[in-house]
């Protein structure tokens, strides 16, 4: 039977399904890429019919157009990880950053919390397969548990939404489904310059043939992907899938035969990339995509052997504290899967933990490698965590390091204009 003929008492568009939705509910969309625009869009277009309707989600891809501040007091919106679309509004006040978790308790974060325990979930999922099972496609990530504790489920069935293996969704659990075609949010490749390619160099070498590696987006992470192509059996054990990791699978270099666990296969929580790379998971087993409870939880990333985390950070103080997420003690982004990652490859049987950063900011003036961090800037990754910190100019080893070896090792890392002054401060804050 079609699965339209078998779910045709569910199906509805997108208006009438958002119909449901009453003043002071909460909704939770699904994540980044696999937000539904469908559901979204129906949703604001009731904007003079709503009150207080609270919306939770991460970094959102979309138009974001419920924080303008023309849609106050019918949309408040709590952020799980601000965005270049909602920095304005978070720092105007118009919008809260819940930051009191890590990435891979998100779920038990709904589940446990009345106030973020959801009326709705708006998710988008491929079209089923013969029995009624849907993918999570290129976002499985924080989706699949907002599904598994909403109180009812809108459900966009978008064609052009890849099937990935691994966790699914049977659509008799949905209360309305709505299909509708919708573009995928996708992402570009970012240009690659002569400082970004050196941090690559020294990162690559860290990376050891059977490792299991875990890679972000961005220039970054690419070049550190290119760098990787003389490389042997490498595995993925990643939050993020990317068209980097897509490139290394067609060369040969990721074959998942030495990981301990899903050997043969690419494990992530979400994938985003441009739509070949969408098509190129589409039923592949090679790829295949779990909830944030899963594939970000420290003790299953550690079971991999050789795990190693690689990440970008903002700024390092001398004592070897990360700051990945504010500026001018302003919360900038979020933590994401950083600190889980960290300390899963903390766990692994020869696993190393990699934070990444430009030794300065704003044309060479900003050294990045400071004293200390400013007020108002918070420790995402505590020194008791910290393994290698690389900049352009080589590679601190923090890990077992006394206070005055890890301050040496990031001085000597840092740009060399500021150098000397670090010294001076290292000094007088008794490092030296």
């Amino acid at each position: 039977m079609d699965w339209k003929e078998k779910y045709k008492e569910k199906i509805c568009t997108a208006t009438e399904a958002v119909k449901n939705v009453r003043s002071g509910d909460k909704i939770i969309f699904g994540d980044w890429v696999s937000e539904p625009p469908a559901l979204v869009e129906a949703l604001v277009a009731r904007a003079n019919e709503l009150r207080d309707v609270e919306i939770v989600h991460g970094m959102s891809p979309g138009p974001n157009s419920y924080v303008d501040e023309k849609y106050e007091g019918v949309f408040h919106h709590t952020s799980l990880f601000i965005g270049p679309k909602t920095r304005k509004a978070y720092h105007e006040k118009r919008i809260d950053y819940l930051g009191g978790t890590n990435f891979h308790k998100w779920p038990e974060m709904f589940a446990k919390n009345p106030d973020l325990n959801p009326h709705w979930a708006f998710i988008q999922f491929s079209e089923p397969d013969e029995n009624g099972m849907c993918s999570f496609g290129n976002a499985c990530c924080f989706s699949e548990p907002a599904a598994r504790t909403a109180f009812r489920i809108i459900a966009q069935i978008n064609p052009k939404m890849p099937f990935v293996d691994g966790k699914k969704f049977s659509l008799d659990k949905v209360d309305y489904i709505v299909p509708f075609e919708s573009s995928l949010y996708t992402i570009g490749r970012a240009e690659i310059d002569v400082k970004t390619q050196k941090i690559a160099d020294y990162v690559a070498e860290l990376v050891e043939d059977g490792a299991t590696i875990q890679l972000g987006i961005g220039a970054l992470p690419d070049a550190i992907a290119r760098n990787l192509m003389g490389k042997k059996d490498l595995g993925v054990h990643s939050e993020t899938l990317t068209e980097a990791m897509m490139e290394l699978v067609e060369a040969g270099v990721i074959t998942n035969a030495k990981k301990t666990i899903n050997p043969g296969i690419c494990i992530g929580a979400q994938a985003a990339g441009s739509e070949k790379f969408y098509q190129y998971i589409d039923h592949n087993p090679k790829f295949n995509v779990y909830p944030v409870d899963y594939v970000n939880d420290p003790y299953v990333i550690g079971q991999n052997y050789k795990q190693t985390s690689i990440n970008s950070c903002i700024e390092v103080d001398l004592k070897g504290q990360v700051n990945s997420e504010t500026l001018n003690g302003r919360q900038f982004s979020g933590i994401g899967g950083q600190l889980d990652h960290v300390r899963g490859a903390q766990l692994s049987e020869g696993g190393k933990s990699i934070l990444a950063l430009m030794s300065t900011a704003k044309d060479d003036s900003i050294s990045k490698i400071v004293p200390f961090f400013s007020a108002g800037n918070v420790t995402t990754i505590s020194r008791y965590d910290v393994h290698y910190i690389i900049t352009e100019y080589g590679v601190a080893d923090l890990k077992f390091k006394t206070e005055k070896q890890r301050a040496k090792a990031l001085i000597a890392i840092a740009h060399p204009k500021f150098r000397d002054e670090l010294e001076k401060q290292a000094k007088e804050m008794g490092l030296f």
